[in-house]
């Protein structure tokens, strides 16, 4: 990438209004996430349309997905906040050696950790929740064809979002898309016209992860084929535990709360397994716009950060928070209000809709909580502070939700289930608001202090 193409991004990050800057850098990260939780969304659509068993053997890969994207986001969002960094410097060099040593170890650890799952297929479908002779089968039948996209998928995560962090997340979306949009098409056609049944749901989502690879490796650059300048210098790997550590702790530890789910869901039936699949896929919709909208925050603040426009950083924190906010409230009343409708379309068996509604509904009246909790995480993030939000990452769902889900369940029965996930917000709500005040009393007075002096 020539350096005035560097130069005009950097031009544009910190000096173009910070509320129109971060509306057009989430737009394509947020379509992004959106079509990601579509083609989740499918596959549960799809499979329900065959029986609850399928259903909840869908919902219990669930978690051993989320590890793989933890990684990718392990590796994407470490070396993406340094080469952000470093572009905000003006280092186009160094920005360059991390975004190529981030891609190279991300796919070697993607192809080792889908060998050690081959290995321990059916252990690993229990360790997920699958409680059963029938279960257990029919989740290592789902997950045996999944793990070959370990390596594809985990890189195409870093891949997105190093482009992403250079401003480049266009490109990240049409990467991402073109394999969601197939994953749709061909979950019909490989489940019902090839006769594969709940199994043609994982090789549809297979081919579309390497087809979003393939396109991610032409958009970053990477075909036609580069040597790559790959470098473990402890600087590179410092930077990826400080920026990746946090990321790799809040999905990683999302994995673990949802194999604890489908655990004590088990205790109540394929049917409490599957409507926690269901739910899940639902709230995964507003989420991945929360999500999608920080990461459009997360360049603009590295961007600034490192160029020490901390009123910048200041201005779109504050904005970010109050439009995420406001959007939750209104996806949370939708949800709420229509609870049983939306169960109904990915499984209509009056067990799975029972079950369903209050677990929906529970949850939908505390989604306003995501704006504070995910802005405040990916600021203290940007900015390097990796033990806050490292913190706060494992304070949703592994001080929480964790503990509650088992503690809930066994005194108040099914009804804990359902409320465990609106109690845990609620806690960590508690726990964030003080760091959220005191980023933003920092970051206030650096934007005092930064007039004063231009002042001066």
């Amino acid at each position: 990438m020539e350096i005035t193409e560097e130069s005009r991004k950097r031009e544009k990050m910190l000096n173009e209004p910070v509320e129109l800057l971060v509306c057009k850098m989430a737009v394509p990260t947020i379509i992004t996430m959106l079509i990601t939780a579509f083609y989740n969304m499918a596959d549960t659509y799809f499979v329900g349309k065959i029986d609850t068993i399928s259903t909840a053997a869908v919902g219990l890969a669930l978690p051993l997905m989320n590890i793989i994207q933890a990684f990718g986001f392990f590796f994407g969002q470490g070396s993406g906040n340094y080469m952000a960094h470093k572009l905000g410097e003006g280092d186009v060099k160094a920005a360059s050696k991390m975004s190529d040593t981030g891609v190279i170890l991300s796919a070697s650890f993607g192809f080792i950790m889908a060998v050690i799952c081959f290995c321990t297929l059916r252990p690993l479908s229990v360790i997920l929740g699958a409680k059963g002779d029938d279960l257990i089968r029919v989740s290592s039948d789902y997950l045996r064809l999944l793990l070959i996209g370990f390596p594809f998928v985990m890189t195409s995560f870093t891949m997105n979002n190093q482009l992403r962090f250079q401003g480049n997340a266009f490109k990240g979306m049409i990467g991402m898309a073109s394999g969601s949009i197939l994953n749709v098409i061909l979950d019909p056609i490989f489940m019902f016209k090839f006769n594969m049944g709940f199994t043609g749901a994982a090789a549809a989502t297979v081919t579309s992860q390497i087809v979003s690879f393939l396109v991610l490796l032409v958009m970053s650059g990477r075909i036609p084929f580069r040597k790559p300048d790959f470098a473990l210098s402890g600087e590179i790997i410092g930077a990826l535990f400080q920026f990746g550590t946090p990321s790799l702790f809040r999905q990683g530890i999302a994995s673990v709360a949802n194999a604890s789910l489908n655990n004590v869901a088990g205790l109540y039936g394929e049917a409490a397994i599957a409507a926690a699949s269901v739910v899940n896929r639902i709230i995964m919709m507003g989420a991945s716009a929360v999500i999608g909208f920080g990461q459009g925050f997360q360049p603009v603040c590295g961007f600034n950060s490192g160029a020490k426009r901390y009123d910048r950083v200041y201005k779109v924190f504050i904005f970010c928070i109050k439009a995420m906010t406001v959007f939750m409230i209104c996806f949370g009343a939708f949800t709420f209000i229509f609870a049983g409708q939306l169960v109904a379309v990915f499984r209509d068996d009056p067990k799975v809709i029972e079950v369903g509604i209050p677990l929906l509904r529970a949850q939908s009246i505390t989604l306003m909580t995501h704006g504070v909790i995910v802005m405040t995480n990916m600021l203290m993030q940007n900015m390097g502070r990796t033990f806050i939000a490292t913190f706060l990452s494992v304070s949703r769902q592994g001080f929480f939700f964790i503990p509650l889900v088992f503690f809930l369940s066994h005194h108040f029965g099914l009804f804990g289930l359902q409320i465990t996930q609106a109690a845990a917000d609620i806690l960590t709500l508690i726990v964030t608001l003080p760091f959220t005040i005191s980023a933003i009393k920092q970051l206030s007075r650096q934007s005092s202090e930064m007039s004063y002096e231009g002042g001066v």
